[in-house]
């Protein structure tokens, strides 16, 4: 199986989830067997910055991936994987590891349209950098992400505590 997953940088499976997966620069490409780890790629977006609607999940569908883990994306991305019959997973967070190993496990599944893509269906055809309109809003969206994680792994490690 072959498996995207979003990253804001180029650390292989450390690599930090990206919130959205059409913003995000880079690719990890993750080929597992068996719940084993066989090869990681990493691959520049060449879409990074500016996109139109498609082009993004073509580019995944041209790695052969059968599963896209990013945090979000939006409803027609969601239908453009489901098309070129890839899943699109959403919620991923953290690193590349642990996304993929709650997705290996079970706990990482389904997908929802994120909250921004919301406002940005590509109904029409968008305005120049109209959705990576600066770093701002994405590093917006990983301190939210990032807030989520934090929140998450306090919550598991009072647990742990607690037994």
């Amino acid at each position: 199986m072959r498996i995207a997953v979003s990253a804001d940088d180029k650390n292989g499976l450390n690599s930090t989830i990206s919130p959205h997966f059409g913003r995000c620069p880079y690719f990890i490409i993750v080929d597992v067997e068996d719940h084993d780890v066989e090869q990681v790629l990493q691959v520049e977006n060449p879409y990074y910055g500016d996109h139109r609607p498609g082009q993004v999940p073509k580019f995944i569908e041209e790695q052969g991936a059968d599963v896209m883990l990013t945090g979000g994306m939006g409803a027609r991305a969601m239908q453009f994987f489901s098309q070129y019959g890839i899943e699109p997973v959403t919620g991923a967070m953290g690193t590349v590891r642990i996304s993929l190993e709650q997705y290996l496990g079970g706990e990482l599944t389904g997908a929802a349209p994120c909250a921004t893509s919301q406002t940005h269906e590509h109904e029409s055809e968008p305005a120049e950098g109209e959705y990576e309109k600066d770093k701002v809003e994405r590093l917006k969206e990983e301190a939210e992400s990032l807030q989520e994680q934090l929140e998450q792994t306090l919550r598991r490690l009072e647990e742990t505590s607690e037994d």
